[in-house]
């Protein structure tokens, strides 16, 4: 399947090697979505509690444009610590869809929600499509989430996100490809570090296609 039949995957899918380090030590990522609880469960989409009420950093304002529409399901927790990870780490999420339909690989926005490994993975599958002239359009729709935080302070996050509504669109040739229906669900499973002044940085992110389903 190549990169234009599969919309919303993976915009930070990493080496072999990143996916083994994002089921690391501490009781984070390395368990599966059954051993994480703690996620309240809801079939209509819900408003989050506004990131910035989770630490004092002033977050960027992300944007889509009304061609890309993403939808979370049942994005509320009531920890508010637990709250506070969902909440950056939907925004990094965002960010990523943001930077392709701005067409900016480097945006500040995606800096702010990724560090090391996963900043530069994101980095360059925006670049990939920038460079093939991609743009996002469609549907999105997140669901699903289970989030804890580890003994250790790292949040871990898994969510899935359904693409079939989704297409990529070539913004020279007006071509557009939609991702396939039995192609469509992707299991993002995602760790994070909270930062000094309070925002949680997506860190590793590994991704399973079929791994909702």
């Amino acid at each position: 399947m190549n990169r234009t039949a599969r919309l919303f995957t993976s915009v930070l899918t990493a080496s072999a090697a990143l996916l083994l380090t994002s089921c690391g030590s501490g009781g984070g990522a390395d368990s599966s979505t059954d051993d994480i609880k703690g996620a309240d469960t809801g079939t209509n989409s819900s408003p989050s509690a506004s990131p910035s009420a989770a630490s004092d950093a002033k977050r960027p304002e992300i944007t889509l444009p009304k061609t890309l529409q993403v939808s979370f399901e049942g994005w509320t927790n009531s920890d508010p610590k637990l709250q506070a990870v969902m909440d950056d780490g939907k925004e990094r999420l965002l960010s990523t869809y943001a930077a392709i339909t701005d067409q900016d690989p480097q945006a500040d926005y995606v800096a702010f929600y990724n560090e090391g490994t996963a900043l530069a993975t994101a980095e360059e599958w925006v670049r990939g499509l920038v460079d093939d002239d991609l743009t996002l359009i469609g549907k999105g729709r997140v669901f699903a989430p289970q989030v804890r935080i580890s003994p250790d302070g790292s949040g871990t996050l898994f969510y899935c996100v359904d693409e079939g509504a989704g297409s990529t669109k070539n913004l020279k040739t007006g071509a557009v490809t939609k991702t396939p229906t039995d192609d469509a669900f992707v299991l993002y499973q995602t760790k994070l570090s909270k930062s000094d002044d309070g925002v949680w940085k997506t860190t590793t992110v590994k991704t399973t296609r079929g791994g909702c389903e």
